[in-house]
């Protein structure tokens, strides 16, 4: 009987002495909460270590007497010198700073192109057709199904006229049309839109992977739109699905020098003499993957357009690892062994754009991750170099850098991997993969597509920071930051101005 009741007894001690402690905060607290509290802190740092010193001054200036005043103006006259000096070294550098410092680029407005319906191409038209030219083995057909099946692509892709005709007609008048087609509609929406005159564009920038004849893509623009005759146009080839960026870049160091003007960017593939006929899977891949589209872009430097433009240019940042022989060939158009051309992609190629996308982000963290993220990522690394060689190191949150992330719909393993590396949430990829499930992968204009679908939901909010960031041959990896100046809406004519009800869609 005294057992149970000092059993009791001591039960009952035990319960009061729990209930005397302080919880455990690593299981009641979740990390994030503190991570966030830790973030905000780090962030407003240089405020909260001004406030006091603020306090002060202003303290001691409500104490200060009319006397005091008229000694301390007693005083700086007799240092005028010494004040105009100051003065004057003031003025010098601010003129130096003002003048030397970067012109804002300013994004006005941008169009995807969207294809018309009868270009439309599902999965059975595509291995029907496929099957009706006689080019492919019965394993390869097979192939394709399969990789089709799992490409995170939807039944309403576009393909060019040239290769819905049986058998497919890849000539080079088909292909001008495909071009013409895609530059073509994509600028007249964009120049309805915005009600920019053509003669009033100074630069003009078009890239294009594989479609270079001559004269060239920038030339058939000045041609059609009648540009002036000291436009600056540029031809970027064989870039690579990363050659938006690549072009924005050089827009943005051309409106440096050429003040008080616009530049269009035009982004864009062509596939009708790119299809591969042969039977090397390896080159098949892309024949399963890339559709039509295209973007044009307008850029402008006058900050009179800052009012009604849409986003500021903050950063671009790009990589290139083609000095590494692997890198290089790892996306490569070449012949079979037959002598069919196409583009070949390596089995190492999502290891290379993982490297390439590391040394991007480093570049890139100092430039737009706030200094809380800094400096966990600088410790980890110190604590790891002295102590510890395997420990892992430290992946900075990217969401706390950027509220909408746009990655290169290069395909389901492209955004399956950025998604797992960067911790990123469903919802900060539903903009690629549901351009990748509606166009396709449209090479460079795939990043315009999935900003259009941000603003399309009525995501894109003022003060919102966008990365863009693309993937592309030689190899390369590149990215762009943007500030939204403003709630955004999507432009008349978005390529998703009436499909946007239907997504997000399920992708098995």
């Amino acid at each position: 009987m005294s057992s149970n009741t000092n059993t009791n007894t001591s039960t009952n001690t035990t319960s009061k002495e729990s209930k005397k402690r302080l919880p455990d905060f690593v299981q009641s607290v979740k990390l994030k909460y503190v991570k966030l509290g830790y973030h905000y802190l780090m962030s407003h740092l240089v405020t909260l270590c001004l406030l006091p010193l603020m306090s002060v001054i202003l303290i001691q200036a409500s104490q200060m007497k009319a006397q005091d005043i008229q000694e301390l103006w007693a005083h700086l006259q007799y240092n005028l010198l010494s004040v105009i000096a100051i003065s004057a070294i003031l003025a010098l550098g601010s003129t130096l700073y003002i003048m030397t410092r970067p012109t804002s680029i300013y994004l006005i407005d941008y169009s995807c192109y969207r294809p018309p319906h009868h270009l439309r191409v599902h999965f059975q038209k595509f291995l029907h057709h496929s099957t009706l030219t006689g080019d492919f083995l019965p394993s390869s057909l097979d192939f394709q199904r399969k990789i089709l099946e799992r490409s995170g692509l939807g039944e309403e892709t576009y393909l060019p006229e040239a290769l819905h005709s049986i058998p497919p007609r890849p000539s080079m008048d088909a292909a001008r049309e495909e071009a013409e087609q895609v530059m073509f509609g994509a600028l007249d929406n964009l120049f309805a839109n915005t009600r920019v005159k053509p003669k009033d564009i100074g630069i003009l920038v078009v890239n294009c992977s594989l479609f270079n004849p001559t004269p060239s893509l920038s030339a058939m623009i000045v041609n059609k739109y009648k540009l002036r005759g000291n436009v600056k146009s540029f031809n970027l080839g064989g870039m690579g699905c990363s050659a938006g960026v690549i072009a924005i870049d050089l827009a943005k160091d051309m409106l440096q020098v050429h003040r008080n003007t616009y530049a269009v960017v035009v982004s864009t593939e062509n596939i009708t003499q790119n299809w591969y006929f042969g039977n090397n899977k390896a080159m098949l891949i892309p024949n399963c993957l890339f559709r039509v589209g295209g973007a044009a872009i307008l850029l402008s430097n006058k900050s009179s357009d800052k009012r009604r433009a849409k986003y500021k240019l903050l950063h671009v940042v790009r990589t290139h690892k083609g000095a590494d022989d692997k890198a290089f060939r790892c996306v490569y158009q070449e012949q079979d062994d037959i002598g069919k051309t196409g583009v070949s992609l390596s089995k190492d190629l999502m290891a290379i754009a993982g490297g390439a996308l590391k040394t991007n982000i480093t570049t890139l963290g100092p430039l737009v991750l706030p200094i809380s993220e800094q400096l966990l990522f600088f410790l980890t690394l110190v604590v790891k170099k002295l102590f510890n060689a395997k420990m892992k190191p430290y992946i900075p949150d990217f969401k706390l850098a950027f509220d909408h992330f746009c990655i290169h719909a290069g395909g389901r393993a492209v955004i399956d991997e950025l998604e797992k590396n960067l911790q990123l949430l469903p919802l900060h990829v539903e903009s690629s993969r549901m351009t990748l499930h509606r166009f396709g992968n449209t090479s460079s204009s795939s990043i315009w597509y999935e900003l259009a679908y941000t603003e399309a939901k009525g995501r894109m909010r003022k003060g919102n920071r966008v990365w863009q960031i693309a993937f592309g041959s030689g190899f390369k990896c590149n990215s762009a930051v943007w500030e939204a100046l403003r709630q955004v809406n999507p432009s008349p004519k978005s390529p998703w101005e009436d499909c946007i009800h239907k997504y997000p869609v399920q992708i098995v």
